[in-house]
């Protein structure tokens, strides 16, 4: 019997959807990260309740009648703020399932969507661990936007004598400057502070992306961590600023979820042009690694993403011990270009 392809509002959804669509996501998510343990639906099920108001999402799923599971999804999401010419999207088949015209099922939807919406470039992500994406990409004529990898580090490896130093020349380049913590929930007093310094992940490299500037406000930052703390995730953020001025200089985030102590999540590290090179990221960096060092015991990795052609932050990062764990591309695709491609199949 042929898998059926179903439209899902996720929104309103019943706890056994959430399961059998939580059941596939960790089928896919262990061949992708075998390593890891899988999502406890509850987590899913708080992620999809809180997903944020700034976003749009379309979810599909493809049902096997016979064994009435999900063996598939695909998705679509753009956001109502900014970058109002793309949409992202996701397709998730299992193995045994493939090559079956599904993958093409779920695009055709994805296109509609992407149509209505006026969204004129379609982009998603590929690893390494599942050489079927990256196939199916180049078929319908995608190319590559950015070449990335996720790198870990093993932190029983961990150099303490370099943190040490980091921490020591730092107060020297550094002079001037004071480093503070928010731990869960941005403050309310610094949060057009806290708005302004998320802008620095515009200044991440895009390679050939055809992107624009993310919006950042508080609404959505607060909408966001609203999805992320939903989820059982747990943030630090450790931040630098003149002390003279107050003016915020950088800062760096980890979260950490109890549903995967062993594994830590590296986010955006970065600091204002002005207040370049002067030690402030290797600060920061040494900080928070020694801050985990001494909370989290139970952490065995700590996982990053970066761009391969981000050279200052992989410096860094390759001086810690951070090694390629995971291979991405981020490809882009003209919406028309993937319907001409659909079209051949009608």
């Amino acid at each position: 019997m042929p898998i059926e392809i179903r439209a899902w509002d996720f929104r309103n959804a019943t706890r056994d959807e959430v399961a059998a669509f939580n059941e596939c996501s960790n089928q896919m998510r262990a061949e992708r990260l075998p390593d890891d343990p899988p999502v406890p639906v509850e987590e899913t099920l708080q992620g999809l309740e809180k997903f944020p108001d700034f976003m749009q999402m379309a979810i599909w799923t493809g049902w096997d009648a016979v064994e009435s599971r999900i063996v598939a999804y695909g998705l679509a999401q753009y956001s109502l703020e900014d970058n109002l010419h793309l949409a992202q999207f996701g397709i998730s088949v299992l193995p045994e399932f493939r090559r079956q015209g599904l993958a093409r099922g779920f695009l055709s939807r994805i296109v509609r969507v992407a149509t209505e919406q006026s969204r004129s470039l379609l982009i998603t992500e590929t690893t390494d661990r599942i050489p079927a994406g990256e196939a199916f990409m180049q078929r319908i004529g995608a190319e590559r936007g950015l070449e990335s990898h996720t790198n870990q580090l093993t932190i029983a490896g961990l150099d303490r004598d370099l943190l040490r130093g980091w921490r020591e020349r730092a107060k020297e380049r550094g002079a001037g400057f004071e480093i503070g913590l928010w731990e869960g929930r941005y403050p309310e007093q610094d949060i057009d502070a806290i708005v302004e310094l998320h802008g620095l992940l515009n200044q991440q490299p895009f390679g050939d992306l055809d992107v624009e500037d993310f919006t950042y406000s508080v609404e959505n930052l607060r909408q966001t961590e609203d999805s992320l703390f939903a989820r059982g995730n747990e943030r630090w953020t450790l931040f630098v600023r003149e002390v003279d001025t107050g003016k915020f200089a950088g800062y760096t985030e980890v979260l950490w979820n109890p549903n995967r102590p062993e594994i830590i999540g590296q986010g955006m590290t970065g600091v204002f042009p002005e207040f370049r090179n002067r030690g402030l990221g290797r600060w920061l960096k040494a900080a928070m690694l020694d801050k985990i060092l001494r909370e989290r015991p139970q952490a065995k990795f700590v996982r990053t993403g970066n761009a391969d052609m981000n050279a200052p932050m992989l410096k860094i990062n390759n001086e810690l011990g951070f090694k390629p764990y995971i291979a991405e591309c981020v490809w882009q695709v003209e919406t028309e270009k993937v319907a001409e491609y659909l079209s051949r199949y009608e």
